[in-house]
């Protein structure tokens, strides 16, 4: 392993970040929807709020916390690769959406959604190299 401290870290970084969320989004809903990311007001510009859908949503986010959280305690590098490539599908499809409904937002909203969003995909990218296996040192020669 590269480095198991900056694996541990950015994987413990992604289970803050889906625990925030999902818990917010699983147990208030509506103040998820109304007032997310709570420095402004992103989430109550899209469609309609739907109750279910922001719990759903919600619960998604916790069982990425749980596998992070794992991940970060047992450095198992499948469950880390498994994890951050599910999150990287999951963040990528989730940006791609938000770049194209950006009606309503004003310029430095979007400007401060997108990078917010786009920032999610770094974590998962220093997980997966900090938790690759290491170079391998040349053996020497046996006398």
């Amino acid at each position: 392993m590269r480095s198991p401290a900056i694996a541990r870290l950015a994987l413990a970084y992604l289970c803050a970040t889906a625990a925030l969320i999902g818990l917010t989004a699983t147990f208030a809903p509506h103040a998820f929807y109304d007032d997310f990311p709570f420095i402004a007001h992103w989430v109550d510009l899209l469609p309609p709020y739907n109750e279910h859908l922001v719990t759903d949503v919600g619960g998604l986010y916790l069982g990425f916390a749980l596998l992070f959280a794992w991940a970060a305690w047992s450095l198992e590098r499948v469950l880390s690769r498994a994890v951050c490539f599910a999150w990287l599908l999951t963040a990528g499809l989730h940006l791609i959406f938000h770049v194209r409904h950006l009606d309503g937002f004003g310029t430095g909203d979007a400007v401060a959604e997108i990078a917010s969003l786009a920032l999610l995909l770094v974590a998962p990218l220093l997980a997966l190299w900090a938790a690759a296996p290491g170079a391998r040192r040349p053996e020497a020669p046996q006398a």
